[in-house]
């Protein structure tokens, strides 16, 4: 069966409100670790993952950061309005826009907007100076430009306006302490709008464990977008438009993942994010294979269930090529990939990921690795007592072969 012609219903399962953890655990290395390989399902602890890699393994870490992007506005009726950024205007880079000052264009959600009359601009609830006006609206989206006085850049006033936007399904109010543990310790590239929640459990110590017992490391980075809580609403996944999220992979990574798959080492994704990355990247290497593309990397939702142009080994090769070639540091881009059941993973060996939402893509990607054995993980984890989602507790998934 085509990946197109999944119902979502088929994912689905009973997730009790109160298994969803809604404040992190004191330490970030505290959680359960479900683990899952060829010798069944065993529980562990997160402390224990250094042990528990063979050594010699890649982790692939995203080291994204989360940005303030909840910002409040006042009418001048006193009403107030939500904005929730999601991507910049004209696809620019988040790095890029971060960086505008005295205005900048943004894509967003935004609370009560039938409120928000034509042409009024509203004032920031946090910042004297933060003005934002609407010039747009695309169905649930809007496009608005925020201006402000001073030299500030636009990550700086989001840092001042702004407040941590924790997932829907956290009924709370954002704590102080949630902007330092809805992002990782590795978190280096500001522009995600939702945590990589994953990596939420290393701390320096374990990272330090972890190169001391012959695990390799490598980063990317994808921008995490809202529309990973989007739930699937169609009753097929082909009327599902799949979100798009900016990437950036360096050279450095791509060659740490050619010398594993040459070594045949096992290759680990922390988190869906990541691993959506490295084989978007493949699937960059084949449109470089087949003369599709000579600049950004591009890949649609069901671009990877059309064949190989060739062996992975052979399009990463492309890639490196390219890179030399363009004397470009990093592969950049956007992917819109779908991982799903009937996917056929071309790197990734393992997984460490947390426990993710009935009927969500999340789930389908957990799906597609594990094939039937997904049940299984699911099903041990709410009998045992594990925390789910966002600051819940962590599983180290093997690949089904």
């Amino acid at each position: 069966m085509h990946p197109r012609e999944l119902r979502i219903e088929d994912f689905a399962y009973a997730l009790p409100l109160e298994r969803i953890a809604q404040y992190p655990l004191a330490e970030r290395d505290a959680s359960k670790l479900l683990v899952c390989d060829h010798n069944g399902i065993q529980d562990q602890h997160f402390a224990d993952i250094p042990q528990l890699l063979p050594p010699g393994t890649l982790l692939v870490l995203n080291d994204t950061k989360v940005v303030k992007a909840r910002l409040a506005f006042k009418r001048s009726s006193g009403a107030i309005i939500e904005c929730f950024i999601l991507q910049p205007d004209e696809g620019r880079p988040m790095e890029h826009a971060l960086g505008d000052r005295a205005t900048s264009n943004w894509w967003a959600m935004v609370g009560n907007a039938k409120r928000w009359k034509a042409g009024e601009v509203l004032r920031s609830v946090q910042l004297d100076g933060l003005v934002v006006e609407r010039m747009e609206s695309t169905g649930p989206d809007h496009l608005l430009r925020f201006s402000w006085q001073g030299d500030a850049s636009f990550a700086e006033v989001l840092q001042g306006a702004g407040r941590i936007p924790l997932p829907p399904y956290m009924m709370r109010e954002v704590d102080p302490a949630d902007e330092e543990r809805y992002n990782t310790v590795f978190a280096r590239e500001a522009g995600s709008v939702a945590a990589p929640t994953a990596s939420l459990h290393f701390t320096e110590d374990i990272l330090g464990r972890l190169l001391r017992h012959g695990t390799r490391g490598a980063q990317v980075t994808l921008h995490v977008g809202a529309g990973t809580f989007l739930p699937v609403r169609s009753e097929r996944m082909s009327e599902h438009a799949m979100h798009r999220e900016q990437v950036s992979i360096p050279r450095s990574t791509v060659h740490e993942l050619r010398a594993a798959l040459v070594d045949r080492r096992p290759i680990v994704p922390v988190g869906t994010t990541a691993l959506r990355t490295i084989e978007s990247l493949c699937w960059f290497g084949d449109d470089l294979l087949r003369g599709e593309t000579s600049g950004a990397m591009h890949i649609d939702q069901w671009r990877p269930y059309d064949p190989p142009a060739g062996e992975t080994l052979a399009s990463l090769d492309a890639v490196l090529h390219w890179l030399e070639a363009t004397g470009n540091t990093a592969v950049t881009g956007d992917t819109a990939l779908l991982i799903a059941p009937g996917y056929h993973f071309r790197l990734a060996t393992g997984l460490i990921t947390n426990f993710h939402q009935p009927g969500s893509t999340l789930l389908l990607l957990v799906a597609a690795f594990l094939v039937e054995r997904w049940k299984q993980v699911y099903s041990h984890a709410l009998s045992k007592g594990y925390r789910f989602l966002s600051y819940g507790d962590a599983s180290l998934l093997w690949r089904a072969q």
